[in-house]
């Protein structure tokens, strides 16, 4: 089975399965970033500026701000969920309120428009 995942809102939501699963306005801490010199960013989002998948993990460069020190910015490519089960379409979100460590790496299949 396909996983389909898009951005949805102008980058508010992320739709896995044509269903809304991940949004904006949660404080993500970020650790080992590149987003501003704060050990550990309190990063609020702000929106999903790309979303790609590399089965079963579903990732996202992540727009918003340290709400520490005011930086703005876009980050590495972050795992937002993951599909548990291919042939039901099952998904798990990722604890948002766990510390994310971004990945500069681009291993990921972007969905197609």
């Amino acid at each position: 089975m396909t996983t389909d995942v898009h951005q949805l809102d102008d980058g508010a939501w992320i739709s896995v399965n044509d269903e809304r699963r991940i949004n904006v306005s949660d404080l993500w801490p970020l650790a080992r970033h590149e987003v501003c010199d704060c050990e550990t960013a309190d990063f609020l989002v702000e929106g999903f500026a790309e979303v790609g998948v590399e089965h079963p993990d579903i990732q996202a460069r992540v727009a918003g701000r340290c709400i520490t020190c005011g930086t703005e910015a876009v980050t590495d490519w972050i795992t937002v969920g993951r599909v548990i089960d291919p042939e039901t379409g099952e998904f798990s979100a990722v604890d948002v309120t766990s510390v994310h460590v971004p990945d500069r790496r681009h291993r990921l299949a972007r969905p197609q428009e």
